[in-house]
């Protein structure tokens, strides 16, 4: 029998991301678990982000941000990415970490990250804890190893997710879109 328990945000698992923003020359990296797929036709996302943090500035004044997945190997980094602030650390020199300029935006990409998603803000939603950030993907670049025949074909197991503050790999296939139907 289910109990009552605190409310909680529970959605779980989520992905982790870390979400770059600013310009080539004044940037940060903010980790985020709170991001979603909000629309298909423009394809839409969402970050929220606490008004407190830099990052949340720069999005702020520049409308755009380049949402980065990353694999098992960025977890360590991801994590620094989240305990350290960008007003006193250059997140990408700390963590040795590539800008990678972007193609149809302002915001930095992370080179070592295997999927960046390019975003200009549509909406801004002030909510009591966070500021949601509605955006449009404007452009999508993914490592050869999340590609197959051209397309984007993400790995078994990746991308990293979180849950109650751990980092999870995303486990095996449990089935596909619609393969009930197809019985």
């Amino acid at each position: 029998m289910k109990q009552n328990v605190a409310l909680t945000t529970a959605l779980a698992p989520v992905s982790v991301v870390m979400v770059s923003c600013g310009d080539m020359e004044n940037s940060d990296i903010v980790t985020i678990a709170w991001a979603g797929t909000v629309n298909s036709d423009p394809p839409m996302l969402s970050v929220s982000v606490r008004r407190s943090r830099y990052s949340y500035e720069l999005i702020k004044k520049t409308g755009e941000f380049v949402v980065n997945l990353i694999d098992a190997s960025l977890v360590g980094v991801c994590d620094g990415c989240g305990v350290v602030s960008g007003r006193n650390v250059d997140k990408f020199k700390k963590f040795s970490l590539t800008k990678q300029a972007s193609e149809k935006i302002g915001a930095p990409a992370v080179a070592e990250c295997p999927l960046s998603m390019e975003c200009v803000v549509r909406e801004t939603v002030e909510l009591p804890t966070h500021v949601m950030f509605v955006a449009e993907i404007v452009n999508v670049r993914a490592s050869e190893e999340w590609l197959s025949d051209g397309k984007l074909a993400i790995p078994e197991g990746e991308p990293v997710a979180y849950v109650q503050n751990r980092y999870v790999a995303t486990g095996k296939t449990l089935g596909t879109y619609g393969y009930t139907a197809k019985k």
